[in-house]
């Protein structure tokens, strides 16, 4: 049995007046890619942070490889944290970056890591802070990746790689998964770039967990019904309505729930899968209409 190396139960986490967290529990299982999603503000960093041990939470508990993270060792060894703002001492270079993953991480791979180097063309004797945007991007990937961590943690770290550069970091990732198995946890925003690597779907959004879902069977819960209104009303009758639009003498509706292809066809309704960025667009709206009304 595929054991929880995670356990997250009813996470809150509170900044005085503003509440990030709001009893979030779910588990994340051995060697398996998690797409961690929501809006900007939705919650996600301060999560990572609170799984990193970097905070504590507000109440509930958190485990990671059976223990509480925070000044841990034994556990943060086995952990990689990479993030967009990724910050490294002053004086580095990229080649001391790379000399201290092969000092914090045990399963570091120093050949992977040169490697991913040439790949991203980095410079190795420049100081760090003298980067472009895109190759302190490409540096965190770099560590994220060659530490080969049994944990290991993305918050957007390529947001300033560009298109070619982004698709190599999904396509090393993959291909470096596929062989050495680890459980990758990626927060972004540039869904519809992930949604292939993505196994399974935490959705966050106002603190709280919305969407927990295996991606594969996400994928055929949701659908779009486009057709005359009273037929789109009978198909969508037993699932739950997430948006409607009027298309001149058509309705457009998205449900999730199991829609009968034949049915659909007898009736006159066109129904289309959604991708994944949709899907996450029409849940998010879908509860914030929820929670205002």
């Amino acid at each position: 049995m595929n054991s929880p190396i995670v356990t997250v139960r009813d996470v809150s986490k509170r900044f005085r007046t503003m509440t990030a967290l709001d009893g979030v529990s779910f588990e994340l299982r051995r060697n398996g890619i998690y797409g961690l999603l929501g809006r900007n503000g939705a919650g996600k960093t301060t999560l990572m942070r609170i799984l990193t041990g970097q905070q504590f939470a507000s109440a509930g508990t958190v485990t990671v490889f059976g223990a509480a993270p925070h000044e841990n060792e034994r556990v943060l060894r086995q952990v990689t944290f990479i993030k967009e703002s990724q910050r490294y001492p002053d004086t580095f270079r990229v080649r001391d970056v790379l000399f201290a993953g092969r000092l914090l991480f045990p399963q570091w791979d120093e050949r992977f890591a040169r490697d991913l180097v040439h790949d991203f063309q980095l410079p190795v004797k420049r100081q760090v802070k003298k980067l472009s945007r895109g190759m302190l991007s490409a540096l965190g990937v770099v560590v994220g990746l060659a530490s080969r961590a049994p944990l290991t943690l993305f918050d957007e770290p390529y947001l300033g790689l560009d298109a070619v550069s982004r698709q190599l970091f999904y396509d090393r990732l993959l291909a470096d998964y596929a062989e050495f198995p680890r459980t990758v946890v990626l927060s972004t925003h540039l869904i519809d770039e992930v949604s292939d690597l993505i196994e399974h779907v935490l959705l966050i959004e106002r603190g709280r967990l919305v969407l927990d879902e295996d991606a594969e069977a996400l994928r055929g819960q949701v659908v779009t019904l486009t057709g005359p209104a009273s037929a789109v009303d009978a198909l969508a009758a037993n699932a739950d309505e997430l948006h409607r639009e009027h298309l001149g003498s058509l309705t457009r509706a998205t449900v999730r729930g199991r829609v009968e292809a034949g049915q659909a066809r007898a009736a006159g309704v066109e129904l289309a899968p959604v991708s994944l960025q949709q899907l996450v667009v029409r849940i998010t709206t879908a509860d914030l209409k929820e929670h205002v009304s």
